[in-house]
This record gives structure tokens, C-alpha cells and sequence, in this order.
């Protein structure tokens, strides 16, 4: 009777994990992280928030977000590479139904999702990893260890307005 209650339990845990999504978010130790697989619509942030829209969720220009089926909004923060944003992974599926694998960050000032994979709505394939602003990146700026420690934009922006983002504000000098 217990192999028979026990083979029971086993085919009900392999049943439910056939159902359930699998997570493949990997924690960064954040606090309030949640890993989380969010199924919605890809939206522009702007657009959706003031009502502010251009066509194509701004081409790439702008912050977008996932609309779910019960109305809640959560804004996408980044994506898998390091201080970059998912945008060049979801700015192809504008106005369309994805899922994506992530962390869900549910900090008491504000509620952020940080993309680790994406794939189509209903799609059972692996996520694909939110990994393509590195890949872009590269292609315009060849390969660097540290991306943003390399990046001209962000050597020319530093030059005209100062490190703070301020011209003329200097951060105080180290004791």
C-alpha cells in the first residue's frame, strides 16, 4: 500500500510539472526578488501610462512593458546583460502576446520586471535569453569585457554634461 501511495505521489508531481511553466530565471540575490514567468501583451510604457503613443512602441526608443490578461501593467527594467535593457529582445513583439521568464523585483517604492528569457505566447520552445543588446552592441562597437565602461555614447555624453549628468556637477573627491 505505502509503494502504491508513493508511486501516486510521484505521478502527480510529474503531472504537475508538465503543466506548470518551467523557470529558468536565475536569482541575482536582489531583495523582494521573485522568479516568475509573465505572460502579456508587449506595450509602450509612455503610451500606456499617459497616452502619449507613436507607432511601433517608438521603434526601440522608448520603455516598454508587459499588459497582462487582468489589466496589471509591470514595467520591464532591464535584461540579462549587465545594465542594459530588454528592448532590443521585445521590441520585435510590440502589440503582441509573450511570455517571458524573469525576476519579479516587488520592492516596497516601486515594482520592476527584469527579463531573463522571451518567447511567443503559447510557444513551448525554450525562452530565448534577453541577451541581444549585447550582440547589437558588439556588432556596431566590436567585443569589450565591460560593455558600458566602453561604450562612445557614453564617453560623449560624459564629456558634454559631466559625470552626474549635470554640466559643471562634479562628485565630491574621494578622502
Amino acid at each position: 500500500m505505502a509503494r502504491a501511495i508513493r508511486l501516486a505521489e510521484l505521478c502527480a508531481i510529474i503531472a504537475l510539472g508538465a503543466v506548470s511553466p518551467t523557470l529558468a530565471a536565475e536569482p541575482w540575490g536582489i531583495p523582494h526578488e521573485k522568479p516568475l514567468v509573465l505572460k502579456g501583451r508587449v506595450v509602450d510604457a509612455l503610451c500606456h501610462l499617459t497616452g502619449r503613443c507613436v507607432p511601433d512602441c517608438g521603434a526601440g526608443k522608448r520603455q516598454l512593458g508587459l499588459l497582462t490578461a487582468n489589466g496589471t501593467f509591470r514595467l520591464i527594467a532591464k535584461g540579462n546583460v549587465d545594465f542594459a535593457a530588454a528592448i532590443p529582445d521585445l521590441i520585435g513583439f510590440c502589440g503582441k502576446q509573450i511570455e517571458a521568464d524573469g525576476l519579479l523585483i516587488e520592492n516596497p517604492a516601486i515594482t520592476l520586471f527584469f527579463v531573463q528569457g522571451i518567447r511567443a505566447d503559447g510557444d513551448t520552445t525554450e525562452f530565448v535569453p534577453a541577451e541581444r543588446f549585447r550582440t547589437e552592441w558588439e556588432a556596431r562597437n566590436g567585443k569589450a569585457e565591460e560593455w558600458w565602461r566602453a561604450d562612445p555614447d557614453a564617453h560623449r555624453i560624459i564629456a558634454e554634461d559631466g559625470p552626474l549628468g549635470i554640466k559643471g556637477l562634479l562628485p565630491k573627491p574621494k578622502p
